[in-house]
């Protein structure tokens, strides 16, 4: 038992920051590809960069493009539309349209099985 706890805070310490390092890396990168308004040259320049000075690259990736980085990603977000396709609102789809009469009762119970069904 010859690993101190001060070494073993520092080896966790440095473990985080690697991780933390790749995550920062695959953000970046995910933003720039993504990116419609950068043309294929700007990307390779940037790619490029955040290979051979990673620290720099991504640092000024980050100062020139952080602002637009959360702009873009809640963009992205709000154009997916939640899927609220569930059994439940399935079933009542069906049940209204037996009420209104589209349907009868065995194609009623067919959709109710087909929306419970695994």
């Amino acid at each position: 038992m010859d690993y101190p706890f001060l070494e073993l805070m520092w080896t966790m310490l440095v473990f985080f920051c690697w991780i933390a390092w790749f995550w920062l890396l695959f953000v970046v990168l995910g933003d720039l590809y993504r990116r419609s308004d950068v043309s294929g040259w700007a990307k390779t320049g940037w790619t490029v960069l955040v290979i051979v000075l990673p620290f720099l690259g991504i640092l000024l990736y980050l100062i020139t493009s952080g602002r637009g980085m959360a702009a873009r990603r809640e963009a992205r977000e709000l154009a997916v539309p939640p899927r609220l396709d569930t059994g439940a609102t399935q079933i009542a789809e069906a049940r209204r349209l037996l009420d209104a009469g589209i349907i009868d009762d065995a194609e009623y119970r067919v959709l109710k099985r087909k929306a419970l069904a695994p």
